[in-house]
């Protein structure tokens, strides 16, 4: 299987790869069109900031390569975000795979951004076969996805928003299965295998 993880202008690539090749993948690390088209699947992984990431993503030209892939696309994190039609950080249009608004969690008596195990309702989607609702989940971050008719998880954190969402092809998870123990583990093996 052809594997290739998106590079752009954020980070935690590293731990990606060293998931994937627990499973005997070694992927392609990169940001060539080419590449990205022709690849099995796609990981988007991201830490980091909207703008900034989408800047990089149109200067190379990736924007409309993410939009016109027809092979299974995973978005992590920041990956899932850019994904969808804005985000409130920095006031960026984003991709618009899932047309979802990016918000960011209110101050409150909780802390933001959301850092750490949080548990995940699970609706029906084959990335979490496997993986029993109510599960924990390791999350970083200070926005968040908006529920809507796409959203196959979801988390509580202040308010309910999306853990995860499934559009056709594209696959969004806002926690990091790649920091998330044995769960995580079972959500990328079961991506590996779509």
């Amino acid at each position: 299987m052809k594997l290739a993880i998106m590079k752009y202008n954020a980070g935690n690539t590293a731990s990606v790869v060293n998931c994937v090749r627990r499973f005997g993948v070694e992927p392609d690390v990169t940001d060539d069109p080419e590449i990205l088209s022709s690849a099995d699947k796609v990981i988007f992984p991201g830490v980091g900031e909207a703008s900034s990431a989408m800047m990089y993503l149109e200067e190379k030209g990736l924007d409309l390569v993410i939009r016109s892939l027809t092979n299974p696309v995973l978005g992590i994190c920041l990956g899932m975000q850019v994904m969808c039609a804005t985000s409130e950080e920095n006031s960026t249009s984003c991709l618009n795979v899932i047309g979802a608004q990016v918000k960011r969690f209110p101050r409150s008596a909780l802390k933001v951004p959301h850092i750490g195990w949080n548990s995940v309702q699970i609706g029906n989607s084959a990335l979490f076969n496997g993986v029993r609702s109510g599960e924990y989940f390791y999350f970083v971050h200070g926005y968040y996805v908006e529920k809507g008719g796409y959203t196959t998880a979801t988390c509580n954190y202040g308010r309910e928003f999306s853990a995860a969402f499934e559009r056709e092809n594209f696959f969004g998870v806002q926690f990091h299965p790649e920091r998330s123990g044995k769960a995580g583990e079972i959500i990328m093996e079961n991506f590996l295998n779509l």
